[in-house]
């Protein structure tokens, strides 16, 4: 919609033009907004999603709340906050007047000031060890719920966090500055009092002194402690290769180091036909590097999206011209050559490895605390100590929805995990129960995945994949695990909420009984 087509919001619209869970889009003073209709209330907020900037008008309303088609931010539609990751920003919402049988948008509501609660429960400092999406985010959420007392993270990353899924995807591409990267400038940790320790490493956990040591010999005390120590690039011991010809991807500093590197390469071999492999396959093709994939299964990612996703998703990446060895493994790295388990010998540069990651979990073990190929955490993401949380890739939660407990190392996860630890720090008491989600971009073509299906007995497929209009459905006895679609935003946001809602009820039957 152009500017001249948009309703000038100010002046009034006809209440009959929004039905009731409607939307419409218009302007008032030049700034785009959203006016929204549940039932005999009219809310109207700013248009565009905190995050990477998404057109709300295109996204879902559910009860009071609005959600970005994009990422699957939301938003509350009364006072505009960002009520879950990955969006931590509100949304600006405007006063409204009914006046006969028109409705106008007034003026700005101004911003709500830091919440006002009592501090006597709370404890008396946090600690938050990672400087990940999971950190990050409870750090905010505990400066957003009022918390006032100390507030720690320490990071062994040289940098502060970053928007860790555009260092594979935009900024490798070199569609996005650095300035993009941090998720939040110097002075936002200063003006909120969190103390950020960065090139730092936490060496010991005693749970029972409330207690932890650093690797430059300093003690903290904590109150409470998240977690939130995310998960290590599993590395390769390739023969004959040295260190500078083997890149990872996990770090602001490992994604810049490929740049620098892709600036003189020819061409590059990829190893692993992962999410984050391809990824980065599809950025240095935007940079016009010669890419070729080798990986030991037949079709990539058929485990995680099956044969014929998978399918899809090689002959893309074939039709910008990424060669792939499928069914292969890297025998030996020499100078200027990569040798396959087949013989065949493939010049390259540099290699990138991308077969996956572990969860750091050592110093949790160190402590003591219960593992189950992660950080045990109950449905508040408390681990078996008290006052010690966990969060992000390293957490093995009960998942209500698949019925499992799962770990999972997505992004929108951590941030959201983030978000409850820190709530139940201060005695919300709310379990974590929202559906895992996650996106991936491979050059023009985005996939949405939401929910979890390690296995399925049946695939059903709406749309067209080939033509990139598609949603791929996960299922088990019956039930809908997960859902993946391709250029079907609200669909995918649909199909988030009724699982949302089915936990709800289950849960409800289950108090019932």
């Amino acid at each position: 919609m152009n500017e001249l087509e948009k309703p000038d919001l100010k002046n009034g619209v006809p209440l009959t033009s929004i039905p009731d869970g409607g939307k419409l889009l218009g302007v008032v003073d030049g700034e785009d907004v959203l006016l929204v209709r549940r039932g005999t209330e009219f809310f109207a907020v700013g248009a565009h999603c905190t995050h990477y900037h998404g057109p709300l008008a295109d996204g879902l309303v559910v009860d009071d709340e609005v959600r970005c088609p994009w990422h699957h931010a939301c938003f509350s539609l009364r006072t505009g906050e960002a009520l879950r990751a990955p969006a931590l920003d509100a949304i600006q919402c405007w006063h409204i007047q009914q006046a006969g049988d028109n409705v106008f948008v007034r003026e700005k509501v101004a911003p709500a000031g830091p919440k006002r609660v009592s501090t006597m429960t709370h404890p008396s400092s946090v600690i938050i060890i990672g400087g990940g999406a999971a950190g990050l985010a409870a750090a905010d959420m505990l400066r957003r719920e009022g918390y006032g007392n100390p507030l720690m993270m320490i990071s062994a990353d040289s940098a502060p966090p970053c928007d860790r899924p555009n260092l594979s995807k935009d900024f490798l591409a070199g569609t996005a500055p650095d300035e993009w990267i941090p998720l939040r400038p110097p002075e936002w940790y200063s003006e909120r009092n969190i103390n950020l320790i960065l090139n730092t490493r936490v060496t010991s956990l005693e749970t029972k002194q409330k207690k932890i040591r650093t690797n430059d010999g300093k003690i903290y005390d904590y109150g409470a402690l998240l977690l939130a120590t995310g998960a290590d690039p599993i590395e390769l011991p390739l023969e004959g290769a040295t260190p500078s010809q083997i890149l990872y991807l996990r770090s602001f500093a490992d994604s810049k180091a490929i740049v620098t590197k892709a600036e003189s390469a020819k061409q590059v071999v990829v190893v692993g036909a992962s999410f984050i492999g391809l990824e980065v396959a599809a950025s240095l093709r935007t940079r016009g590097v010669a890419v070729h994939v080798v990986a030991p299964e037949q079709v990539p990612m058929e485990k995680i999206l099956g044969s014929k996703a998978g399918a899809f998703i090689r002959s893309l990446h074939e039709s910008h011209g990424v060669v792939f060895h499928l069914g292969e493994t890297v025998r030996r790295v020499d100078e200027e050559t990569v040798t396959l388990s087949g013989g065949q010998t493939i010049e390259a540069d540099f290699v990138v490895l991308g077969v996956g990651v572990r969860p750091s979990i050592a110093l949790a073990e160190q402590a003591g605390l219960t593992m189950d190929r992660g950080i045990a955490v109950n449905e508040y993401l408390e681990t078996d100590a008290p006052d010690v949380f966990a969060a992000g890739d390293a957490a093995r939660w009960p998942d209500p929805h698949s019925g499992q407990r799962i770990r999972v190392e997505h992004w929108v996860v951590a941030e959201r995990q983030g978000q409850t630890a820190a709530k139940n720090m201060l005695g919300k008491r709310e379990r974590f129960e929202a559906p895992p989600f996650f996106w991936s971009q491979h050059y023009d073509v985005p996939i949405n995945y939401v929910g979890y299906a390690e296995n399925w007995d049946t695939i059903q497929i709406d749309g067209d994949i080939e033509n990139r209009d598609c949603a791929i459905r996960y299922r088990r006895g019956g039930r809908t695990l997960a859902v993946a679609t391709v250029f079907r935003d609200v669909e995918s946001l649909t199909a988030e909420a009724e699982m949302e809602r089915l936990i709800s009820s289950n849960r409800g039957s289950a108090g019932a009984d």
